[in-house]
């Protein structure tokens, strides 16, 4: 049985602090293996620009060459939108039945929960859920949910003050954005000149 964690976002671009909360996931949790599952596009964030996803895959095999346990899932690319949470994990847990499944999820996010589609079935589908929080930062208690509280666990991590839309701002003013980012996905975004 592998113990295996779902990291699910656009990554546009994956930063620093993404790499930072995937590896502390990976070890205060045991997790054997961690996927990156590359969202298109999230219902949450319709219309909003992006980088083609082509860009967006080969960034993220830039970010995570250097982790085996970490792995890029085509999941969410492979089939037409639009993908929510409960359809990927009921896909994730057919394909690895008997293995120990944990959904990794900020603080923000959780308090969204309630409002996904089909919250319960992705409880159901999940041994449990990775809360990363911020130091300090109090869990929201989601009483509409019962069962969440039996398959949550935090995830302590120095959350850097850093997202992926204030990165894609500096590179089009023409700001310094060189320290946010791993050196592949840096070298890579400046080499072609992406979101100028």
């Amino acid at each position: 049985m592998l113990k295996i964690g779902i990291f699910g976002g656009t990554f546009d671009p994956p930063h620093l602090g993404h790499l930072i909360l995937a590896t502390e996931a990976m070890e205060q949790l045991g997790l054997d293996k961690v996927y990156w599952v590359i969202t298109p596009e999230s219902p949450h964030k319709i219309g909003q620009n992006k980088a083609d996803v082509s860009h967006r895959i080969h960034m993220v095999e830039l970010a995570i060459r250097n982790e085996p346990k970490f792995a890029v899932s085509m999941i969410e690319l492979d089939r037409p939108g639009p993908h929510f949470t409960a359809d990927t994990m009921a896909i994730i847990r057919a394909e690895h039945p008997s293995d120990h499944l944990t959904l990794l999820l900020g603080g923000d996010s959780l308090a969204q929960l309630p409002t996904w589609k089909d919250p319960i079935r992705i409880l159901n589908l999940v041994d449990r859920l990775g809360v990363m929080r911020r130091p300090g930062e109090v869990l929201p208690n989601l009483t509409n949910l019962p069962e969440i509280e039996k398959k949550m666990v935090a995830i302590s991590a120095p959350l850097l003050q850093i997202s992926s839309r204030e990165i894609r701002a500096k590179i089009a003013e023409g700001k310094n954005f060189r320290y946010y980012l791993p050196e592949g996905v840096f070298e890579y975004i400046f080499s072609i000149n992406l979101y100028r």
